[in-house]
């Protein structure tokens, strides 16, 4: 659906007098509304058009396409809530950027994903989003009351829409590293648990959905953080360096993580080899001891009439005596051992 729209400029009092179009109806005549906001865009010099799509069907994003002139191609990608994140620069004024966004649910400790595309133009920036996450209302609000960022012009949508999604990535590699460092000290505790691997699989999986969110933007970080992107104003350099600095810092974090948690995996299994081989010994042990009397025993038990002390009364006492003393000794030699 076509979230809204609004008309956006360095005059703050066309900003807020614009801006409370959004929330449109959803039989509201939406062509006419777009067309008129781009032809008061062109009457007032340096202000530019926002729309946001949220889940847009395929109708409304052909209307979207035409009166912005938007490419086909990447009107599919940015349809397409499975598309790998990247940064497409065109023609002066057009760049186009597709970007995962993250957050992480406390209470399952899994990271739900959606999606953002982001078309800029000389006058105009278009979002689209799929996902239930990626709320852009506060953006929306932080360039009402910014009249020196609105004054960059489309390209403060990208950067604020942009600063958004990656300061959730840092959000989200943080409560990860926390639940990898209760893992851990579960794991090293010394008390064995059944289910450490699984939580270290989990967690694993987990860090790969930020791995495909993050790793495909990392080039362009070090982009904005050697300042070499043309299509970027020299003013707002600063800005996507700071955004690029904070990518690689998720990047870093997913990859210390994946890391970590091979360590973990592998570690989790050599204990439990461990503990394995621990209860094997003792088993082992036991039935050892609890051999060397049952063998006396079997032996007595066979039915002959000439065997050593069968007939004296102190044959009993003794081969109980035997037995006892074989069974102490062996005790004894496992214990020394470590078996026991």
């Amino acid at each position: 659906m076509i979230r809204g729209m609004g008309l956006y400029g360095a005059d703050s009092a066309l900003a807020l007098q614009d801006v409370r179009s959004w929330e449109m109806p959803g039989d509201s005549p939406v062509e006419p509304k777009l067309l008129d906001l781009k032809e008061r865009c062109r009457a007032n010099p340096g202000s530019f058009v926002w729309l946001g799509l949220f889940e847009p069907t395929k109708a409304e994003l052909a209307l979207v396409a035409d009166v912005f002139e938007l490419s086909h191609l990447q009107v599919e990608d940015a349809a397409n809530d499975a598309q790998r994140p990247k940064v497409e620069v065109g023609p002066p004024g057009r760049v186009f950027v597709i970007a995962k966004v993250l957050d992480y649910i406390e209470r399952s400790s899994d990271v739900q994903t959606g999606q953002l595309a982001v078309f800029i133009g000389p006058w105009f920036a278009v979002t689209v989003r799929f996902g239930q996450i990626g709320d852009l209302r506060g953006i929306r609000e932080r360039l009402e009351t910014s009249p020196d960022l609105r004054a960059h012009g489309p390209v403060s949508v990208l950067y604020s829409v942009l600063d958004r999604v990656v300061d959730g990535y840092l959000t989200v590699t943080d409560e990860i590293a926390q639940d990898i460092e209760d893992v851990e000290t579960e794991v090293f505790s010394g008390i064995p648990e059944n289910n450490n691997a699984n939580r270290i699989y989990r967690l694993k999986r987990e860090n790969v959905e930020i791995r495909r969110a993050v790793s495909p933007l990392v080039p362009f970080a070090h982009a904005w953080v050697t300042e070499s992107n043309t299509w970027i104003p020299s003013d707002m350099l600063p800005y996507f360096r700071d955004i690029g600095e904070h990518l690689l810092r998720a990047s870093d974090s997913t990859e210390s993580s994946d890391n970590l948690l091979m360590t973990m995996l592998m570690a989790s299994t050599s204990l439990q080899d461990l503990q394995q081989n621990r209860d094997m010994r003792k088993i082992s042990s036991w039935v050892a001891i609890a051999a060397v009397p049952t063998m006396i025993a079997g032996i007595y038990g066979m039915n002959f009439d000439y065997m050593p002390e069968l007939h004296q009364p102190w044959g009993y006492p003794a081969v109980l005596l035997l037995m006892g003393t074989a069974c102490f000794s062996l005790y004894r030699a496992f214990k020394r051992s470590g078996w026991l």
